[in-house]
Formats: C-alpha cells, structure tokens, sequence
C-alpha cells in the first residue's frame, strides 16, 4: 500500500525496526558498562596488593568493551536496513529488525555480566595464585562466546528483513 508522500509498506514497522536497532545497542553497552565496572573494581582492589599485575588483568575490562562494538555492528545493520522509500518496508521487515535487534543486546547483557563477575573474582583470585591466570582467561572466552553467538543470530535474523514479499 502506497501513500501520497511516497512511502510503501507499513506505516508502524519502521518503528519496530528503530526499536531493535535501539535495543542492540543500548542493552549490549549496558552490559559493556556492568562488565567494565566490576571488573574494574577488582582490578583497582587487586592493584593495591600487586601493582605489578595491573596490566596483566586489564584483559576482563577490554573483553567486556567489546560488547558495546556488537551492538553497535548490528545497530548500523539494521538502521541501513529502513529505507521505507526505496523498498518497502513490512511489519515483517520490523519484526525481524525488532528480534535481531533484542538476540544481540540481550546476549551482550548478560556476557557483560558474566565478564564482570568472573573478571573481578577472578583477577583477584590471580593476585593470590599466579596459576588461576589461564583458567580466567578461558572463562572468559567462554563468557564473551555468548555475545558472539547473539551476533551470529542478530545477523541472520536481520538478513531475513526484506524477504516477507516479492516486491
């Protein structure tokens, strides 16, 4: 259905589509922020016993900055997606948006406050026992996996936008 001002489709679905974008980014940096504080709190607690580790337990507050690149990957996917005035855009198209938008965020929330739980207990578990070092980092990459799997789904679920009809 088309209108005098030349936009096609559905009226709402871009609102659907902004939403997802919005929830992709805003939920995946909130889990940035929770895994960088906490993390960042031990490794400030850690750093007045063993000065000398600081750097070396830097790696939880890096890994949960990455979350926030996530979902500002999927953001831009999806909002380069909306163009109601040169293709259609569908409650479809919105929806797809809307669900790529939330499997990104949402995953990046929660891998953010696994990094920040396991980053804090673990760098200062390591200022103890110098041998924890490698067991963290794998928990970490573990933890950071749940992000990158919402990514991977964001991505897939973004792409099905635009095949709801044959236009």
């Amino acid at each position: 259905m088309s209108s005098v001002s030349g936009f096609s489709g559905d009226e709402t679905a871009p609102f659907f589509g902004f939403l997802g974008a919005a929830a992709a980014l805003v939920f995946s940096c909130m889990g940035a922020a929770y895994g960088t504080a906490k993390s960042g709190v031990g490794v400030a607690s850690m750093g007045v016993m063993r000065p000398e580790l600081v750097m070396k337990s830097i790696v939880p507050v890096v890994m949960a900055g990455v979350l926030g690149i996530y979902g500002l990957i999927i953001a831009v996917i999806i909002s380069t997606g909306i163009n109601p005035k040169a293709k259609s855009y569908y409650l479809f198209d919105g929806y797809a948006h809307l669900s790529s938008g939330l499997a990104c965020g949402l995953a990046g929330l929660s891998a953010g406050m696994a990094i920040g739980i396991v980053g804090d207990a673990g760098v200062r578990a390591n200022a103890q026992q110098p041998k924890l070092f490698v067991g963290m980092i794998l928990i970490l990459i573990f933890a950071e996996a749940l992000a990158l799997y919402g990514l991977i789904v964001g991505i897939i679920l973004s792409s099905r936008a635009g095949q709801s009809r044959a236009d």
